[in-house]
């Protein structure tokens, strides 16, 4: 635990929030160690089961996480709001930010233009009566789907791909049901599910998705629902192949109870085949944002599914937030509709596709294997994450560590290659090789 805070009270609430306070002011940031239960209760003279039932609540609340022999920790991304450095420390000065797992902003779309013509268009004001999914974009999104082979259904709109799966999950599933995620998986797909109350059962992913083996000891394990990304996986860029989605589906279809939620959040830059797995049991949901695509503010998912997942999520949206902004709507059609902004977006995904091959065969030449196969991001199995992260920030670059995505997966390494220029493969693959191999004569690293 942080040596600037200590925690207070002598109730399990009292201890609750003073412990979310320290998160809430970044005196305890995140994946601060949290003290011994024990330890805790001798110092504010308390029992150990207030101490437990506080540390409970928080984790309940996705606050904390229990890391086995690491004790209990505050998640990367605690659902309470903090200050961004206590999220995600900014990096080293001097280094290269390679971390952020963002899209290069050089290859989104412009929306000035969009947005000056649906203005001059003078589209009549939409009030309480008629908001909703516009038709048009209704059609169009049925039409892209179609072509990847979706089945498609009835269509809805959520705020993002987090915000659909997150509908999704509270429309099906009660605190504690055990949910299989991706292990390593998206990190805020696993706060949300820590968030939800929900009992996370990690499936290993090899570069073809989720392993058959690992979704059929989830289900074995109760698991109530499965989410899978399609492609792009972050942060092993994981794509489901077609032999894979065949023996998964046919996994699936003896389960037909358990709700099966796809997440397609790369779309077209991809850049490989989709090979959905929904439909092949009665509860699915099947979501694609346009965030990567065409911008991380464009907060707009396409969510199709069977007809009672649409409509409990169509419907506690319409009493919550209410719809999706039609403004927002109608510059995401504009955006597909222009045939500049198709080719700047197939631009992207050639580019982001050159960029991680070319680092993945340079890491290759220094005899580490790394996986990236779709997607803008490379994830490199590494002995220590902290002194492979220390490493390389001291040689100039800055990575993500593994330990936000991982359940029981290995330790690694995430780099995005979205900015990553041609001329800084070649150093970038070196760095990394002399930060895991160390010197036989020092033991330090070259």
């Amino acid at each position: 635990m942080s040596a600037r805070y200590q925690v207070t009270g002598s109730t399990a609430v009292e201890i609750s929030a003073s412990i979310e306070s320290g998160i809430r002011t970044g005196a305890l940031p995140a994946d601060a160690a949290l003290p011994a239960v024990r330890t805790l209760a001798v110092d504010l003279a308390v029992s150990p089961a207030t101490v437990a039932r506080a540390y409970q609540d928080l984790r309940q609340r996705g606050l904390v996480a229990t890391a086995g022999r690491h004790g209990t920790r505050v998640r990367a991304r605690p659902t309470v709001t903090v200050g961004r450095s206590a999220l995600r420390p900014p990096p080293a000065p001097g280094t290269r930010d390679l971390s952020a797992g963002e899209p290069d902003a050089t290859l989104l779309p412009q929306l000035g233009p969009h947005l000056a013509a649906l203005a001059a268009a003078k589209t009549p004001t939409i009030g309480y009566a008629d908001a909703g999914t516009l038709p048009e974009l209704a059609d169009a999104a049925r039409r892209r789907l179609a072509a990847d082979g979706v089945p498609v259904g009835e269509i809805t709109l959520t705020g993002g791909a987090l915000d659909g799966i997150e509908r999704v999950l509270d429309a099906h599933l009660r605190h504690g049901d055990p949910v299989a995620v991706e292990d390593p998986g998206w990190a805020n797909l696993l706060d949300l599910v820590a968030a939800l109350g929900l009992r996370p059962i990690g499936v290993p992913v090899d570069d073809d998705g989720p392993t058959e083996a690992g979704v059929r000891a989830a289900l074995a394990a109760g698991a109530r629902a499965l989410i899978v990304t399609s492609r792009a996986q972050n942060p092993t860029g994981a794509a489901v192949s077609a032999d894979r989605a065949r023996t998964l589906r046919a996994l699936l279809a003896d389960r037909p109870d358990l709700l099966l939620v796809e997440d397609d959040h790369a779309a077209e830059l991809a850049r490989v085949p989709l090979h959905p797995l929904v439909g092949a049991t009665g509860s699915w949901a099947f979501v694609r944002s346009v965030s990567k695509p065409y911008g991380p503010d464009l907060r707009l998912a396409v969510l199709t599914g069977d007809d009672t997942t649409v409509a409990r999520v169509a419907g506690r949206s319409r009493v919550g937030a209410g719809w999706v902004s039609t403004v927002l709507q109608r510059l995401v059609l504009s955006l597909w509709r222009d045939p500049g902004t198709t080719d700047l977006v197939d631009r992207a995904g050639v580019d982001y596709e050159r960029r991680r091959n070319a680092l993945l065969s340079a890491l290759a030449d220094h005899g580490l294997t790394a996986h990236g196969r779709s997607g803008i991001n490379v994830w490199l199995p590494v002995p220590d994450e902290t002194a492979a992260v220390t490493a390389l920030r001291d040689a100039g670059w800055s990575l993500a560590p593994g330990a936000p995505f991982r359940l029981a997966a290995p330790p690694a390494v995430r780099v995005t290659v979205s900015t990553l220029a041609d001329a800084d493969i070649a150093p970038l693959a070196a760095a990394m090789s002399r930060a895991l191999h160390p010197s036989p004569r020092t033991g330090l690293t070259a």
